[in-house]
């Protein structure tokens, strides 16, 4: 099956203003890798501007849309945090946290003003960002009777594998922490079958 195991992320935080009748919106962009990641931007932003009416937010995580949130933060539904989602789905990016931080001005926008406005503000800090594509790898662990160690290095060689780091497993044996790009696992797995001696454990995929 051939699928995509690369993905597009911020390469670094970027922001962006925008005025709208006397309302003022202050977006911002940054990469995250998690949720606790999340709650720590939204913190110091409610900590570096505690008099603002609003900080709305959207966010996206991993490969697949079960990982997303909006959130209008008292704007009327769907006029604030839906706007900034759809500006990240726009962009076709993941693994990154969209916030509008609103001061209102006096007058009232309405819904579609106000969804045009948290749409354009964060449209306009994510073309302020400057992207990178990073590969999605699958770690394990490798291990062996220490007289296979020319097999095992030689084996993560063929598979193109990055060896992290050399240790010693729980029963004594030598153990390898490698890395993979998720689309050559299904190969790894197939491949260890020609080394009796090898064994892998999956750890984890980001």
């Amino acid at each position: 099956m051939l699928f995509s195991d690369t993905y597009k992320t911020p390469a670094s935080p970027a922001q962006a203003e925008l005025r709208e009748r006397g309302s003022k919106f202050l977006a911002f962009v940054f990469p995250v890798a998690n949720e606790q990641e999340i709650k720590q931007h939204l913190l110091d932003l409610r900590k570096e501007f505690p008099d603002a009416t609003h900080h709305c937010y959207a966010w996206k995580l991993g490969m697949d849309d079960a990982h997303q949130r909006a959130n209008d933060d008292g704007e009327p539904a769907n006029t604030a945090g839906r706007p900034i989602l759809r500006a990240i789905q726009s962009a076709g990016i993941t693994n990154v946290l969209v916030v509008v931080v609103r001061y209102f001005g006096g007058k009232l926008l309405g819904v579609p003003g106000l969804i045009q406005a948290y749409g354009e503000a964060a449209s306009a800090a994510l073309k302020n960002t400057s992207f990178i594509v990073k590969e999605i790898c699958s770690f394990y662990h490798l291990i062996y009777p220490f007289e296979s160690e020319g097999d095992a290095f030689r084996f993560l060689k063929q598979q193109q594998a990055t060896i992290q780091q050399q240790t010693l497993s729980e029963t004594g044996e030598a153990q390898l922490l490698f890395s993979i790009r998720l689309s050559k696992a299904e190969e790894l797995m197939n491949g260890v079958k020609d080394y009796h001696k090898l064994k892998i454990h999956y750890l984890y995929t980001v």
